[in-house]
């Protein structure tokens, strides 16, 4: 398989500061930033630099954003692994896979961005039912974050870090959690949402206790519909008048 097949190439630019986070969330992926900005410094003194980063939480808070702005702000290109691809039926085939795709975010110092991290990061139990390929992903997996180099940053996602093998989870220096956003947080976001529409339409009803990316459906679609209805009935008068 062409490793081109294996990696989804995001050119979406994100900025950082137009990620929802809070602020300690917000500090840590700084100091990350800062750290690979003065990485030689830092070796002068014998320090290590982090470079791998959990993401985990509630879906649609801001994980794959947080991976983006990171990539951005320190001028790298970001890999995104294509799971439906990488996963193959035939033994051995997924660990290659895995492989390729972290040798070249390594060669060209990369983010490698591994989302829905726990389906082939799942913990390694002694049930009998156990899929002998999915211990020997996990082993391919706890080499290639081993042996991933300092100048490249590797970060995973996850909906579910329970059920991800603690030897696995013991790799990550910074672990970030992404929740359901508060109501404050939540109008804020709104805010930003609504203000490039007239009022007419960003006047309507907000929901709360849901994530960003729902909001923002949910915002777009009345919008539209809104939109639609509103340069229908514009056009519906337009013809009236030249029927005249």
């Amino acid at each position: 398989m062409n490793i081109l097949d294996l990696i989804i190439h995001d050119r979406e630019q994100v900025q950082l500061d137009s990620v929802f986070l809070d602020d300690n969330s917000r500090r840590m992926c700084r100091q990350l930033i800062r750290e690979h900005h003065f990485i030689a410094e830092l070796h002068k003194y014998g320090l290590p630099v982090n470079n791998k980063l959990l993401l985990h939480g509630a879906s649609g808070c801001g994980k794959t954003m947080t991976a983006k702005a990171l990539a951005h702000a320190m001028h790298k290109n970001i890999y995104i692994l294509n799971l439906s691809n990488i996963v193959s039926a035939r033994i051995g085939e997924t660990s290659q896979h895995l492989k390729q795709v972290f040798d070249k975010a390594a060669r060209e110092n990369a983010v490698l961005f591994l989302d829905e991290f726990d389906q082939i990061a799942k913990a390694r139990g002694n049930d009998a039912q156990d899929v002998g390929e999915m211990r020997r992903l996990v082993n391919t997996l706890l080499q290639l974050i081993d042996y991933y180099p300092e100048k490249s940053l590797l970060i995973c996602a996850t909906n579910h870090p329970e059920i991800i093998d603690a030897a696995l989870m013991r790799r990550f220096q910074v672990r970030i959690a992404f929740e359901v956003p508060a109501d404050a947080v939540l109008d804020h976001y709104y805010d930003q949402l609504l203000a490039r529409f007239p009022d007419d339409i960003a006047d309507m009803e907000r929901r709360y206790g849901i994530s960003f990316a729902e909001a923002k459906d949910y915002c777009f679609t009345i919008a539209k519909a809104r939109l639609i209805g509103k340069w229908e009935k514009e056009q519906a008068l337009t013809a009236e008048l030249q029927a005249q």
